[in-house]
């Protein structure tokens, strides 16, 4: 499969003379390692992770069997982290001592060499969706919206060549309090990330970027805050636009404009059709549950080939995460009839929750615009009365379908929102979760692309 040869060809380069066989990376609230995914594919190789998440962090890891000396990253419990509120001075320096150790090129004493160090701090409490269920608690009270400031922090200890901050779109006009000023938090996150550039020597610009820019089959805005090392910046000075005096990551060059035309969603769910489904959801046929163990057909195009490289492209090759929901009688009935209005949903199928979203099988002129959360059932299939499956969620965030998710399909109610009003801040985070919070994959190999070219052109 294609992951694993790319893998297999990291280990084999890293075996031989020592070094990583790619660029260096370390990635902060990691989560089930999206963004890790497309930097891997531009030629990264993560050496160090942090995730607080126990199930997110052990799909991430199961991902993840590069070697770091000889031993598999998966297995190296001291490359891996949970609370990043434990990351202070003394287990960086701990940190930094024990890679200059290993035989992979990487020196923290001298050479300052890390390549790039990434990460989105959690985004509950800056988010549309993320504050409807915050309750009535001030932002300035919930305690992961102030990770940022530990972000920075590892920056300044860890001295990486380029960093990347990335988070929603919300984060932008955000208030601490119900009282407080629109955008305070913004003010306040992006002044602490300027700050590494007036006291720690990093050039940093932002941008709000649009994931269907960049192959992406959703909207999906995201806040990305960049810095590049002035050693570096320097170094690449004539390949950059800094001195105009805007703040624009992309019309500085220190961020891609843009990258694949995203795809339609018949291109990239037409292989995963089961066409039995339909028919057993109406009857309540679940006596062998609802799940396709075999790709229906083989792979078709440029964009399944992407999600089903190597055997996985050939009918009736296994399928792994094809469960459909079990919806009730009367939920199939109102999918049913959004697919036959095109979208509309009649009048005695409302209710006060959130109307569910029939997915189009083509964008059209407008291109994507859709935005996948933590929740399945925000979207209806655009041909059958279902929900998506996982493997659909993780299609839509671009994975692979060779990407394993570990833990519960699906969870509800307080144990996935929390309740901030009581103190409860902790969240389970299963599957369709994981993939809803990760970095899309195509997203994060674009940026990975760009400055992958950026450090060559500097000779690194």
């Amino acid at each position: 499969m294609l992951l694993e040869k790319i893998r297999d060809n990291r280990i084999e380069r890293s075996t031989q003379g020592g070094g990583l066989g790619g660029r260096s990376m370390v990635d902060l609230f990691a989560g089930c390692g999206g963004l890790s995914l497309g930097f891997e594919h531009a030629g990264f190789v993560p050496v160090f992770v942090n995730e607080l998440n126990h199930d997110a962090r052990s799909t991430y890891l199961a991902n993840r069997k590069h070697l770091i000396d000889g031993i598999p990253f998966n297995e190296r419990r001291e490359l891996h982290s949970a609370d990043v509120t434990e990351l202070d001075e003394e287990r960086l320096t701990e940190l930094k001592a024990h890679l200059t150790s290993l035989n992979i090129g990487l020196d923290f004493a001298k050479a300052q060499n890390l390549d790039v160090l990434a990460g989105g701090p959690p985004c509950q409490g800056y988010s549309g969706i993320g504050h409807r269920r915050a309750y009535s608690v001030d932002k300035a009270d919930i305690p992961s919206n102030r990770l940022y400031e530990r972000m920075a922090f590892v920056i300044e200890q860890l001295r990486p060549r380029v960093f990347l901050f990335e988070n929603v779109k919300g984060l932008l006009s955000a208030r601490w309090t119900s009282e407080g000023k629109k955008g305070e938090i913004w003010d306040d996150v992006y002044g602490r990330f300027k700050r590494l550039g007036s006291e720690h020597g990093y050039v940093v610009r932002w941008k709000l970027v649009y994931a269907k820019d960049y192959g992406v089959p959703q909207n999906r805005p995201r806040v990305l805050i960049v810095g590049f090392r002035k050693d570096f910046a320097d170094k690449v000075a004539k390949h950059l636009n800094l001195d105009n005096g805007s703040e624009d990551a992309v019309l500085a060059n220190m961020l891609p404009a843009y990258g694949e035309t995203p795809p339609d969603l018949e291109e990239i769910f037409a292989d995963l059709e089961d066409k039995n489904i339909t028919q057993r959801l109406v009857s309540r046929d679940f006596s062998e549950g609802l799940v396709t163990h075999s790709y229906p057909r083989a792979a078709s195009g440029k964009w399944q080939e992407y999600f089903r490289p190597g055997e996985l492209s050939e009918a009736f090759a296994e399928l792994e995460e094809q469960e459909v929901s079990k919806h009730s009688d009367k939920v199939v009935r109102k999918f049913q009839a959004m697919i036959a209005s095109g979208g509309e949903i009649p009048e005695e199928f409302r209710t006060k929750k959130f109307a569910q979203r029939l997915l189009p099988r083509q964008w059209k002129n407008q291109g994507p615009t859709i935005t996948a959360c933590s929740l399945a059932d925000d979207y209806v299939h655009y041909s059958q009365p279902r929900s998506l499956t996982v493997r659909e969620w993780a299609r839509l965030q671009t994975f692979p379908d060779t990407y394993k998710f570990l833990g519960k399909r699906t969870t509800g109610g307080i144990r996935r929102a929390g309740n901030p009003r009581e103190g409860i801040f902790e969240r389970e985070v299963p599957k369709y979760t994981q993939i809803g919070n990760a970095v899309p994959v195509k997203l994060a190999e674009a940026i990975g692309q760009h400055f992958d070219r950026l450090l060559d052109k500097a000779g690194y």
